[in-house]
């Protein structure tokens, strides 16, 4: 595994006095709920310095201001609206998916309640918009509208995602449609934001977004394979977290559209009933090693390269800042490579 790239945690500590001021705007249990997801505070409202996650997306949006030439301090807006609009997506997954750990400590809804789990979300993607709209830039309605637009195909591919668990067959093309929703829109939206509040060129902006799009669907797939057969210790999840709710993932998706024992299997494991009949850890562990005797988990990793390949070839081109460039090439292998 590499180590993180420096922009990650620059990135971080940019942003956080901002996102801290945006929070404050919200209502006391709303704030109470927000702070304590971001690592801020405890349950009980003590300080604390919790995990905040990666920050992958504000960085994205920090280096897409650089990449045009202009001051990352421009992107500010973008980088905390970007934020929160990720982390409304993820209070509201962690309900329907019933997560009750993220980061190593209890989710919003295992806390507070599916209600307030719901409206502590809401109430991040409305700051979202409200720190863009405000930031007193000419390109801030711009940019709102590109992150209004991630934002509903953000909401498909959840819907997709949520659509699937339901249907007995799944092709690779459309979980790859719902990865390039559910992750890639906004991961697109990010590493473009910058570069419009900026005023940059619509060439430059595109080549941006290209590049974050498959970022996206690289991340994602990289996801997929740590929510199978990721370390729980790293990722901060249940081992197998997937497969217990029977999540059609991308490397289940690849592994049911293979003709072999080891699909039939699968498929009829997939096919049987949720909730009350949970599976225990010995079917767990053979529906993730049927997966991966299909070739799951390679193909997944293999694919994340080649997205990753795609990225980079988006930028390669591109009129950019040679400097920024390099490092969201640096950010974008950081994303396949990476161990939660």
């Amino acid at each position: 595994m590499s180590a993180a790239p420096a922009c990650l945690s620059q990135g971080r500590a940019a942003i956080t006095p901002a996102l801290r001021d945006a929070v404050d705007r919200l209502d006391h249990r709303s704030r109470h709920q927000v702070a304590y997801h971001f690592g801020w505070l405890t349950a009980d409202g003590a300080p604390d310095s919790a995990d905040a996650g990666k920050a992958v997306r504000p960085a994205l949006a920090l280096l897409s201001a650089e990449a045009v030439g202009a001051p990352s301090r421009i992107a500010l807006p973008g980088a905390v609206a970007v934020e929160l609009v990720h982390n409304f997506s993820l209070v509201h997954d962690d309900l329907m998916d019933g997560d009750e750990e993220r980061r190593h400590r209890d989710t919003v809804w295992k806390l507070w309640g599916p209600s307030s789990a719901i409206l502590t979300g809401d109430a991040m993607l409305a700051l979202a918009q409200e720190v863009l709209l405000e930031c007193g830039l000419a390109t801030a309605a711009p940019a709102a509208r590109l992150l209004a637009r991630a934002t509903r195909h953000l909401i498909r591919g959840q819907v997709q995602d949520l659509c699937f668990e339901q249907r007995p067959h799944v092709t690779v093309e459309e979980c790859t449609d719902m990865a390039a929703g559910k992750t890639g829109a906004l991961l697109s939206a990010s590493a473009a934001i910058g570069a419009v509040l900026a005023g940059a060129p619509q060439a430059a902006v595109d080549a941006l977004a290209l590049y974050g799009a498959h970022v996206g669907v690289a991340f994602q797939l990289v996801d997929d394979v740590l929510g199978i057969w990721g370390d729980p210790a790293v990722t901060g999840k249940p081992v197998h977290s997937d497969l217990r709710s029977r999540k059609k993932s991308l490397p289940v998706s690849h592994a049911l559209n293979r003709d072999g024992p080891r699909r039939d299997e699968l498929a009829a494991w997939f096919a049987a009933p949720g909730e009350p009949d949970e599976p225990d850890e010995q079917e767990l562990r053979r529906a993730a090693g049927l997966i991966e005797g299909a070739g799951g988990r390679d193909w997944a990793l293999a694919e994340a390269a080649r997205r990753t390949a795609l990225a980079e070839a988006a930028l390669r081109d591109a009129d950019l800042d040679a400097g920024a460039r390099e490092e969201l090439l640096a950010l974008g292998r950081f994303v396949v490579d990476r161990e939660a």
